[in-house]
């Protein structure tokens, strides 16, 4: 499943530099499938069904805390052996999205289609 921010994140920031897949935002920050993928033209987002170009900005999931683009998680898997977020947050705020659970094998397609 992908991994989501809760409410007590503290903006520390730790958690943004981590992630291999550009998959997380400071609040109110607009994302992009584009940002740190390889992906250009259009893409179908697998969690969410968004459909959209790459480089087109989406909407923030918050705008108060750092946040993660399920679209884009993978929980780092075909990169690191556990979310590299969660290791790195000093508040313990970076929790499994009970409503986006995956399988390691979509984790990994997902990766692939993202990292050509």
């Amino acid at each position: 499943m992908a991994i989501k921010i809760t409410d007590e994140c503290i903006n520390c920031g730790a958690c943004e530099p981590e992630c291999p897949n550009n998959a997380i935002y400071e609040g109110g920050a607009e994302w992009r499938f584009a940002d740190g993928t390889k992906i250009i033209g259009e893409y179908k987002g697998r969690n969410t069904g968004i459909t959209a170009d790459a480089g087109e900005p989406q909407e923030p999931y918050s705008m108060d805390v750092y946040y993660i683009a399920t679209d884009k998680c993978t929980e780092c898997a075909g990169f690191h052996d556990e979310p590299q977020c969660a290791a790195v947050c000093p508040v313990d705020c970076c929790v499994p999205d009970e409503n986006h659970k995956e399988t390691t094998e979509a984790l990994l397609e997902k990766k692939d289609s993202m990292h050509l």
